[in-house]
């Protein structure tokens, strides 16, 4: 954990930006407020993945099912 003072982070900014990826970076004010600066994980998978289902249904079966319900409406 390295602590910045709010001028050292203003002059320095690229470098806290750097050091936030491997640790935890503290900016501290002349009132004594500390800020804590780090990194956001980045998720690599999409909320949208989801496993696969085993189905007896063909796809044959769902374009029928589909075009019922849009027959209905």
């Amino acid at each position: 954990m390295k602590v910045f003072t709010y001028s050292e982070a203003r002059q320095n900014l690229a470098k806290l930006l750097d050091l936030a990826k491997t640790e935890e970076v503290h900016i501290r004010r002349k009132d004594g407020s500390v800020f804590i600066l780090r990194a956001q994980i980045e998720s690599v998978e999409s909320p949208f993945d989801i496993p696969g289902i085993r189905t007896q249904a063909r796809t044959e079966d769902i374009l029928e099912a589909v075009a019922d319900t849009r027959a209905r409406t």
